[in-house]
Parts: C-alpha cells; sequence; structure tokens
C-alpha cells in the first residue's frame, strides 16, 4: 500500500489547498473550478476533477493498494476506483459503501478487451437508508470512437454505455466510460454513485500503473 503518496508528502500548503475544493463542491451547488495544463502542472500530485450535482472538484489521489485508488478530500470525502470504476465513496450526501461482483467483473481484463455486450449483476450497498445488498443489472455495450479533449490534448477514445437497473430499489441509470483503446484506461466516466448521484470523473494528472 502506497499511502499519501510521497508527491503528498508534509502536506505542503499547494496540497492543502487544492484538498479544499473538494468540501466546497460537496455542499455548495455553485463551486466550480477550471483546470488548465499549467494549473495541473504547478501542482505536484495526481489529479481527477469531479463533478457531481453539487458542483466540482479536484480530488488528490492518496492511496493505491493494488487496483484500489483512493481519491481524497480535506473533510475526509473520498472517491475509490478500481480499474477506473467507482467501487466506493465516502463523506458524499449518498454514499456507495460496497461494490460486489458475483457475475464477474467486465472491468478486470480492460474495457479495449471487450468487443461485444456484457450482461452481469453487481450487488451494492448504498447509504443513507441501510439499502445493503442491492442487485443491479448491468449491461454493458461498445460504442464508437469520440475525440475527447483534456487539458488541451485531443485523446481519441472509445466509448461504453453501461444500462444499470435495480427496480426493487427503484433505480436506473446509464453510466459512460471513455475508454483508451490500446490498454483500456479510462480518461473520462460518468458514474451512478446512488439513485440520483451522478459523478463525472476527468483523469487530469493520471496514475496509471494500475491500468497497465
Amino acid at each position: 500500500m502506497l499511502a499519501l503518496l510521497a508527491l503528498m508528502a508534509g502536506c505542503s500548503p499547494t496540497y492543502r489547498s487544492g484538498m479544499d475544493t473538494i468540501r466546497q463542491a460537496l455542499h455548495n451547488r455553485h463551486a466550480q473550478v477550471d483546470p488548465t495544463p499549467s494549473s495541473v502542472a504547478a501542482k505536484p500530485y495526481f489529479q481527477l476533477q469531479a463533478t457531481s450535482p453539487y458542483g466540482q472538484a479536484i480530488l488528490i489521489l492518496g492511496s493505491v493498494e493494488g487496483d484500489l485508488q483512493g481519491w481524497y478530500g480535506r473533510g475526509g470525502e473520498a472517491v475509490f476506483l478500481s480499474r477506473g470504476v467507482v467501487v466506493r465513496t465516502i463523506g458524499l450526501p449518498q454514499n456507495l459503501d460496497n461494490t460486489l461482483w458475483p457475475s464477474g467483473n467486465p472491468f478486470n481484463a480492460g474495457l479495449n478487451t471487450l468487443n461485444s455486450p456484457f450482461d452481469g449483476v453487481r450487488v451494492v450497498d448504498w447509504s443513507p437508508g441501510f439499502r445493503y445488498g442491492v442487485t443491479v443489472s448491468d449491461r454493458l455495450v461498445p460504442a464508437g470512437m469520440e475525440d475527447v479533449t483534456i487539458l488541451g490534448t485531443v485523446h481519441h477514445l472509445r466509448r461504453f454505455d453501461e444500462q444499470l437497473g435495480a427496480p426493487a430499489a427503484g433505480f436506473a441509470g446509464v453510466n459512460h466510460y471513455w475508454v483508451d483503446p490500446a490498454d483500456g484506461f479510462i480518461w473520462k466516466s460518468h458514474q451512478f454513485v446512488a439513485p440520483g448521484l451522478p459523478l463525472d470523473l476527468v483523469q487530469l494528472r493520471p496514475y496509471r500503473d494500475a491500468a497497465k
């Protein structure tokens, strides 16, 4: 495990300033961030832009354990990604507490290897409300190539659409992933953390070791 990566050692003023933005984004619908190539390059840590219905923030990579990456905010908020997929959150208005893949995880091999639709099931826990063991059906479908511009650089990515449904919980949604066709790395995504709470994630300065 790499806890509080060396790039953030000592909690520098620059690091603390960056972490301040997440709390504003979670509780202030008007919170906005406008990252530029120079502003991202000026900060010595891995950065992920997160947009929710409550605003925007730059999250900082604080831990890596195998394929699991923890992206953190100063107030204790965190988004945990496994190969680019949100599998757990902390400190949001609604949280994804746990994710299991009883039918197999299609992201493990990399979406670049998926050439036909995948039908599966994931089991999730949501809070508040003690919504545990919710079975969510998912159908993951490869779509076309699209150009996605991040910090002025155009990435030629393949989009994948994921239909989600949990009728017993009154939930239906669609996730989208924009994937590097060479190695399956997810540069951008739109993912539902819980009913009514999507997150748009963009890798500004990615940590790619776990995706290779």
